[in-house]
Formats: C-alpha cells, sequence, structure tokens
C-alpha cells in the first residue's frame, strides 16, 4: 500500500471511526483501526462486534492495500502532524504502516487486515430515505430517554416503526417516554419494525453532517442488523432482540389540568431546582395555580435539600383546569425541555400519583410522559 492523504481528513475520518472501537478487548483487532484502499479512496473501518463504523476519504492510492493498526495511537500520531499530505507505506512482509508529512516519519506495527471482522456490504438503493435534519432532531428528542441498565437491554433500545409515509422513534427507562414523528419523503411498500442501540443512534447524530440530504437506513432480510449509509460514512448496528413493552398503555387518555409556559422559563427554573436537588433524590415539586380576577396562573416549581437549602421560582403559566400540586424528577424535566424548539410547551395532567405529559405547543409530532415522584 502507498498512499497520499490530507491531515485534515485523515484525522477526521479517525476521529469519526474511533467512536466504534472496542476499549477493552480480548481480540486485539477490535482495538485497531482497518486502513485500506477502496476503488480510488482510503477506507477506515473500526468495530466492537455491535457496531461498526466505516469512512471513505478522498486520496491519491500509488499502491492498492490493506492493515489495521492500534487506534489510540495511530489518531493521537495523527493529530500532532502538520496540516500537510501525510504518506503512507505498508512493509506487508513486517505488517509495519509507515507514515511520514514533512519531517515526522514513524512507524506503527499492526495486525493483518485478514484477521479484521468483515464489514457489511449494503445497496443503498435499497434504504428506507430519511432527511438528515430530521432524523438528527428526532434522535435528539428521543434517545435521553433510553434506560442505560443493562439488566433491561430492551430498554436501551429505540423502537424505529416505519409504516406508509410515517417513521416514529420512540423510546423508554420506565420512568418517562418519548416518542417522535416524522414524514418521509417516499412511503415504504412494507411496515417495517427495528429495536436499535440508542448508543448507536447517537453516533448517527454525532455524524451525520448538517450539509447532507438523506441518510439511508437498509435492514438487510435475516441478518439481525440495520446500516444507515451516508455519502462517505456508513453505520451498522446489532439490533436489539425481544420483546419491546406497549408503552401507549401508560400514555394518559385525559386531562384534568393543562398548563402553558415558555420553555426557556420554564428551563431555567428546572436547572435552578437541580443545583439543590441533585444533592437528594433529584424531587422538584410543581404547584400548579389557575389564574385569579387579579393574578395570572403560576407555576411554582420548589426543591429543597437539608444539606444544601431550598430553591423556588414563580412562572407565569396559562393554566387551564384544577390546580395541582405534583412532583418530578427535575433532571428529567430539564432533559426534554432542553430538547424542545418551541417557544412554549403544554404540561398535561391529572392527579398527583398519575403521568404528565410535555409537548411542544404549535407541533404535534412529539410528546414525552414522565412519571411523577412520591410528594412525601
Amino acid at each position: 500500500m502507498k498512499v497520499s492523504v490530507s491531515q485534515q481528513h485523515l484525522a477526521h475520518g479517525l476521529n469519526i471511526v474511533s467512536r466504534a472501537v472496542a476499549p477493552r478487548s480480548t481480540l486485539p483487532v477490535l482495538s485497531n483501526v482497518l486502513v485500506a484502499t477502496d476503488e480510488g479512496r482510503l477506507r477506515l473501518s473500526a468495530t466492537n462486534l455491535e457496531m461498526g463504523i466505516t469512512h471513505w476519504i478522498g486520496a491519491r492510492i500509488d499502491e492498492d492495500g490493506s492493515i489495521t493498526v492500534p487506534a489510540r495511537t495511530f489518531t493521537d500520531l495523527v493529530s500532532t502532524l502538520p496540516n500537510d499530505q501525510v504518506w503512507l507505506t505498508l512493509n506487508t512482509r513486517t505488517q509495519t504502516l509507515t507514515m511520514r508529512c514533512g519531517t515526522s516519519c514513524a512507524d506503527i506495527k499492526g495486525i493483518d487486515a485478514q484477521e479484521f471482522p468483515p464489514m457489511p456490504v449494503s445497496d443503498p438503493a435499497k434504504g428506507i430515505l430519511i432527511n438528515v435534519a430530521d432524523l438528527k432532531e428526532m434522535i435528539q428528542q428521543v434517545v435521553f430517554a433510553a434506560s442505560t441498565d443493562e439488566a433491561r437491554p430492551v430498554l436501551m433500545g429505540v423502537l424505529v416503526t416505519v409504516s406508509g409515509q410515517q417513521i416514529t422513534l420512540a423510546a423508554a427507562d420506565g420512568f418517562r417516554i418519548s416518542e417522535r414523528k416524522s414524514d418521509l419523503a417516499n412511503p415504504v411498500s412494507q411496515p417495517v419494525t427495528a429495536l436499535i442501540p440508542a448508543r448507536a443512534l447517537n453516533e448517527l447524530g454525532r455524524i451525520a453532517s448538517d450539509g447532507e440530504q438523506t441518510v439511508s437506513m437498509i435492514l438487510p432480510p435475516g441478518r439481525n442488523q440495520v446500516i444507515f449509509r451516508l455519502k462517505d460514512v456508513e453505520l451498522v448496528a446489532q439490533l436489539i432482540e425481544g420483546n419491546y413493552p406497549d408503552y401507549r398503555q401508560v400514555i394518559p387518555r385525559s386531562t384534568k389540568t393543562r398548563t402553558v409556559i415558555s420553555t426557556s422559563a420554564l428551563l431555567k427554573a428546572c436547572k435552578q431546582a437541580e443545583i439543590i436537588a441533585r444533592d437528594g433524590s433529584n424531587v422538584a415539586r410543581l404547584n400548579i395555580g389557575p389564574a385569579g380576577e387579579l393574578q395570572p396562573g403560576t407555576v411554582e416549581i420548589t426543591a429543597e435539600s437539608e444539606e444544601t437549602g431550598t430553591s423556588e421560582n414563580k412562572v407565569e403559566a396559562s393554566v387551564e383546569g384544577s390546580p395541582l400540586l405534583i412532583a418530578f424528577n427535575v433532571r428529567f424535566l430539564r432533559e426534554v425541555l432542553e430538547n424542545i424548539k418551541t417557544p412554549n410547551v403544554s404540561l398535561e395532567t391529572n392527579l398527583s400519583n398519575t403521568p404528565g405529559v410535555i409537548r411542544p405547543v404549535g407541533e404535534d409530532n412529539f410528546f414525552h410522559v414522565i412519571m411523577p415522584m412520591h410528594l412525601g
């Protein structure tokens, strides 16, 4: 292999694929990144067997070849190089990659590319096309609600459902539910359901650049995998096996109190309450009061901790229905509010011991259910 590539492009590509490197693995090759020539371009790949990322870079290819080199060593060395052309030469006899740039030269000992797990070959034409900007926003609004508890692997996934001209993403961790819908440019002929690891979708959201128009989601038959194909990047992930709980049963069917409030004002109050509440069990009380004869409706957000102190914030709101005192996990409230773009949100509640529903005012494609906490 003899290749010339821009330092900037190489560093950017390594930054993308190294997110899939296995930090601790019994297989040494999984700590490596595959560097290979591929039809006139340089291909970088990394995998931890659950998720793999491939990135293609424009390069001058004088001689084809492939090698796997330790990801951390290679990435760190490339980041120290000047912004110039990098020459990569492979000695196949010693499996050593020589890297030259300006006055710098380094030899990196590698492992034969034959030992690297094969990455799946996909046909983007057979995928479901999704608008990149829509998908990035959908991921942001849903993925944070997925569980991080490995004891319940099903809840560590995001349920993706595609039917007709609509795609739906949903995540739940037993205490909250996020669901976001979006329209597809082209309808699908058959409904599709897949349980995709939240971590893989998080990485997809990071990788997808704002300039890209569409991403192709491919579910190869019989492979229990999902492949996302962008212009120069491909992400593959193993699907999670198991039955996702019917989260729709938890969604309240009626509302006794509907509160419309400024998103930014409520977020600010929650951030302040969280500073106090985080030393305890993250409890914030919301005292919702309808408007009186001479006063507007209000929501009073309070938090207290024996060690830290107390926090009180009163925010004006439009309240329809009965007054209510309800408690929520304030971190959960903050996380959903940070991912809502509309100026106002509505909080739909019934009783102090039943779930609340948060919706962006003026948009009907997203909702978030949050379980109440014990008022105590």
